[in-house]
């Protein structure tokens, strides 16, 4: 895990620099694909991703190399075709693993998070899951371990091949001719985003697009057809915590609620969507029908609490970074508490932005206890070793999330209604 934390310190700046450089493109082409709430929403859901896996939180069925020590009938070299073959393995698993999420309701829940956003630009890929709390996927590798690739093949190729699925989130690079036969492009992966008939569970490969061609799922971008992007259940929400839980409390409810006992078991491994019957009756949820001119998520959001939510994610993003640069000597327990208040943080601040009135409670109980374990340590998770003064810094956040919360939810937010209203 360190050495995975270790690698985000490197890998999240980078990424921060093509948003940054998308926004600008967008911007000066007069193209804009972004809106900062929803911008900062994809952005905090990949904090909460990345840091979930770096505590490693979950229960993995089967490892790897417990596959790999069971069941390989040879033992390859790392070779540059042991790399190739690893990477094929990968691909194939991938697609697959992403089918079963857009086939089966259980499994739709780790994934739904991606399709959340109505945009779709480089952000919206950071919009990964913290409810895939059971690790299955090494199955899904069971031709590596019995052609006998190396682990450390594994290891390395895996967080590569997660990577290079970041760029062809794009509005802005249209199709790529004779790659478009070989894998998956910008033009293509909005397919797999769009919520049109026409393009529903299409193109579901991640690097190659041959998987998809071979198995009948494959879908050009038509220039007839332009694809709106979300989920056909709307989120509703900014809070990426309450996305990744939404679909498995909806089947919970439509469990409990169903009468029929069969059904009780069955919606589970049902496909996407599946609803017992005199629950859909009973029940009935609002589903997008009409994708051209369904309405999109907004709340009212005033200029200055579009700021205060950038700040909010910014100093989110230092706090984290601080994390993993200093993730050793922080140590477990130490990690799990800092781990806890970045989720807290980001639950609170994306409460706050759907300007719901509880969101007060959380910013200021967050604010509260963090200035209450600065003083109680004299420290904030061993940052005095490098410069007291950051620790003051750290402070004065929880001071500013305490007036902010209050500030917007009681003094600003008739004017953010007025606000949008007129716009």
């Amino acid at each position: 895990m360190e050495t995975y934390a270790t690698a985000l310190l490197y890998a999240i700046p980078f990424f921060i620099l093509l948003l940054a450089f998308e926004i600008l493109y967008g911007y000066f082409k007069k193209n804009q694909k972004y809106t900062v709430m929803d911008t900062v929403s994809s952005i905090s859901s990949g904090f909460t991703n990345i840091v979930k896996d770096t505590l490693g939180l979950g229960v993995i069925i089967v490892t790897y190399p417990y596959l790999l020590e069971h069941l390989a009938l040879t033992e390859l070299k790392a070779t540059w075709l042991v790399w190739l073959v690893a990477f094929i393995v990968i691909d194939f698993a991938g697609y697959w693993n992403h089918r079963l999420s857009h086939k089966i309701n259980f499994f739709w829940n780790q994934h739904v998070i991606h399709h959340s956003s109505e945009q779709f630009n480089l952000a919206c890929a950071l919009r990964q899951s913290v409810s895939n709390l059971i690790g299955y996927f090494p199955l899904l590798l069971l031709p590596a371990a019995l052609l006998g690739v190396p682990h450390k093949v594994i290891a390395i190729i895996a967080p590569i091949h997660l990577f290079a699925q970041f760029w062809y989130h794009t509005q802005h690079i249209g199709k790529m001719g004779w790659l478009e036969y070989i894998i998956i492009t910008p033009s293509q992966h909005r397919v797999h985003h769009a919520i049109n008939p026409e393009y529903i569970d299409k193109n579901l490969g991640q690097i190659l697009c041959i998987w998809d061609r071979w198995f009948g799922t494959f879908q050009e971008e038509l220039s007839h057809v332009p694809p709106q992007y979300g989920v056909l259940k709307p989120a509703a929400t900014w809070n990426p915590v309450l996305i990744n839980f939404q679909h498995i409390w909806r089947l919970l409810k439509d469990a409990w609620h169903t009468q029929n006992m069969w059904d009780k078991f069955r919606i589970w491994w049902m496909p996407t969507g599946w609803r017992p019957k005199d629950v859909k009756e009973k029940y009935p949820i609002t589903i997008v029908k009409d994708v051209y001119n369904f309405e999109r998520y907004k709340t009212p959001a005033s200029f200055w609490l579009k700021g205060y939510s950038i700040f909010q994610m910014l100093s989110t993003l230092v706090l984290m970074l601080f994390m993993f640069y200093n993730y050793s000597a922080i140590g477990f327990k130490g990690l799990l508490l800092f781990g806890a208040y970045i989720f807290v943080g980001i639950y609170g601040y994306t409460t706050l932005m759907d300007r719901t009135k509880f969101a007060v409670w959380i910013e200021v109980a967050r604010g509260l206890g963090g200035i209450i374990l600065i003083f109680y340590t004299g420290d904030w998770f061993g940052l005095n070793a490098f410069t007291p003064f950051a620790t003051i810094g750290v402070f004065l956040y929880f001071l500013i999330t305490i007036i902010g919360g209050i500030y917007f939810t009681y003094f600003e937010k008739e004017q953010g209604i007025i606000e949008a209203k007129i716009s």
